[in-house]
């Protein structure tokens, strides 16, 4: 297995307990900010890939 391919296991994982550990804490509040912020963190990714694809400014 690669450097590469470890690290993104390790980000999956980390992703995962990241989850877990705040469904597991019963909170609602909790559960509710790690959607927001995974949902904001997944849109502002796919924009920033997207503007590379395409050349931002071009």
């Amino acid at each position: 297995m690669s450097v590469g391919k470890s690290r993104g296991f390790l980000y999956r994982l980390t992703r995962l307990l990241g989850d877990y550990q705040a469904a597991s804490s019963g909170n609602p509040e909790k559960i509710a900010r790690r959607v927001g912020r995974r949902a904001a963190g997944k849109a502002i990714g796919e924009s920033v890939q997207e503007a590379v694809q395409h050349g931002s400014g071009k």
